[in-house]
């Protein structure tokens, strides 16, 4: 008997070990680019100080019940064309001013902060560069930060010719 001799190639001629390289390159190559779409489109929606604000909801209860106590509720209108919003505002509180807070839902760096002027019996009036687009969450209070009395919250999707309501809510 003879025995035959069968060439094995070298191992860069084989299936396995090529197999095995191209799924630990793969799987590098998408862990580079999901760290580079994680960096590049940070959300921070989740607060720093998470226990904090958590701890605070007691002063936001506060502000709802003042809200209420006081009457307040207010609409929002906001004109698709020029970006002019008017906010009327009833209730038996009329401040110089308000401050408006428009809250992107998905990206911080979007958030707005408006002042509103004033103008006669409970409306108030601010302009803006640009008209609104897409969807905000609203804050509106007589001061800016977590000094304000009370405050009226709402949802809108912008553009819109309809009236938002903004009542008292956390």
């Amino acid at each position: 008997m003879t025995a035959e001799h069968e060439s094995i190639p070298p191992w860069y001629k084989q299936f396995w070990p090529w197999f095995l390289i191209g799924l630990l390159g793969s799987s590098v190559t998408f862990s580079l680019v999901y760290l580079a779409f994680s960096l590049h489109y940070y959300d921070g929606t989740v607060a720093q100080d998470y226990y904090k604000e958590g701890l605070a909801i007691n002063e936001q209860i506060a502000k709802q019940e003042q809200a209420q106590a006081l009457g307040l509720a207010a609409t929002l209108r906001a004109d698709p064309a020029t970006g002019d919003l008017v906010v009327d505002l009833a209730g038996e509180q009329h401040p110089e001013r308000l401050v408006l807070k428009l809250i992107f839902p998905t990206e911080s760096a979007r958030d707005r902060t408006l002042e509103l002027e004033h103008v006669r019996a409970g409306r108030y009036v601010t302009m803006l560069e640009e008209p609104l687009r897409y969807r905000w969450y609203l804050h509106l209070q007589p001061a800016e930060g977590q000094q304000a009395d009370w405050r009226l919250t709402g949802e809108a999707r912008f553009p819109t010719e309809d009236e938002i309501a903004l009542v008292p809510g956390i």
